[in-house]
């Protein structure tokens, strides 16, 4: 520290205040502290639990689904269990939590961050890392670095299977529509949609693949689109069970009606899953696992414990129920 402080020119106060997160630091000051914290590979070196908050981090890039509450609840089931307490943000949609965000993570001290569906730029891991906070992203967005802990699911095995069920049943026009094209798990499924017909020797048509946003919005607009075109599918795999609620009522508006007209798979089984009218056939991504394994892995790196494996995906699997059947003969 006393080096670092030599180097920028500042008290060595002043760096325990940047590294603590203090607010107190003009910005000018700070950025020259974290760039010779990051150049110099410094690393506060601390006891396991020594000066942390009894607090969990966790961020979303946005929190406004179902999908949100059921990794909450594995976050909160695992931090009940050790004592601590959670704090919850959101990062307004961006992908990239603000650095806002790493501020308070810092000043709190916290215990370990969770991030979901959302990832840290260099910068930011770098922060973290110098003051023993340590993170584990839960679906990551994009490809990330070997040394960057990680849970997430089976994704291309679940468009797979989702592909498979339908094209078993009959079905040789299938439609997909994936989340954002530049997110990992929306390409991963939809290569196993790709596969799945590839093994069937169906032909991948592309105007039946679209790109929704994995919510009911993006399905029911969409939805309407594929089921309106001159040659619309007889199925449609869903890449979340939101879109595959916005599908519902874009069939349901057209009086399409499923799953005598058109089969649907969804993905995620949510709890509304087997609700909705016909009960949803889906993939089960294991939200809440996927929540405690990544919060499990947190807090044994905060511990100075070395996990077996950084990164892990869990499995998916088919659930079954009553909006797929063999296609109706045109």
């Amino acid at each position: 520290m006393s080096k670092i402080a030599e180097a920028a020119g500042v008290s060595v106060p002043t760096v325990s205040k940047v590294l603590n997160g203090r607010a107190d630091v003009a910005p000018e000051t700070r950025a020259r502290v974290e760039e010779l914290i990051h150049r110099h590979g410094y690393r506060r070196r601390r006891g396991p639990g020594a000066g942390r908050s009894p607090t969990i981090d966790l961020v979303f890039h946005e929190l406004d689904s179902a999908w949100a509450i059921e990794v909450i609840r594995g976050v909160e089931r695992i931090a009940r269990h050790e004592g601590l307490s959670v704090v919850l943000s959101e990062s307004g949609g961006e992908q990239t939590p603000r650095d806002a965000w790493v501020e308070a993570v810092l000043g709190r001290q916290s215990t370990a961050a969770i991030l979901v569906f959302s990832d840290l730029a260099p910068e930011q891991q770098a922060r973290l890392t110098a003051r023993s906070i340590p993170f584990v992203v839960v679906d990551p967005t994009g490809d990330t670095e070997e040394d960057v802990p990680s849970i997430g699911s089976a994704n291309w095995n679940g468009g797979l299977v989702a592909t498979r069920h339908l094209i078993e049943l009959g079905h040789e026009r299938i439609a997909v529509i994936g989340g954002p094209t530049d997110v990992l798990c929306s390409r991963a499924r939809i290569d196993g949609y790709r596969s799945a017909l590839d093994s069937a020797g169906l032909p991948v048509d592309h105007d039946l693949i679209r790109s929704g946003d994995f919510h009911i919005e993006g399905g029911h607009g969409h939805g309407r689109d594929l089921l309106t075109s001159p040659d619309p599918p007889t199925a449609i795999f869903a890449g979340s069970d939101l879109q595959a609620m916005g599908l519902y009522e874009a069939a349901r508006e057209l009086g399409v009606r499923i799953p005598e007209d058109l089969s649907v798979v969804g993905y995620d089984d949510l709890p509304v899953a087997r609700w909705v009218g016909p009960p949803l056939t889906t993939v089960r991504q294991p939200l809440t696992e996927m929540a405690e394994e990544a919060t499990r892995l947190a807090l044994m790196l905060s511990r100075g414990q070395q996990p077996p494996n950084l990164r892990l995906d869990l499995a998916t699997n088919l659930v079954v129920r009553h909006s797929t059947a063999p296609p109706k003969h045109r």
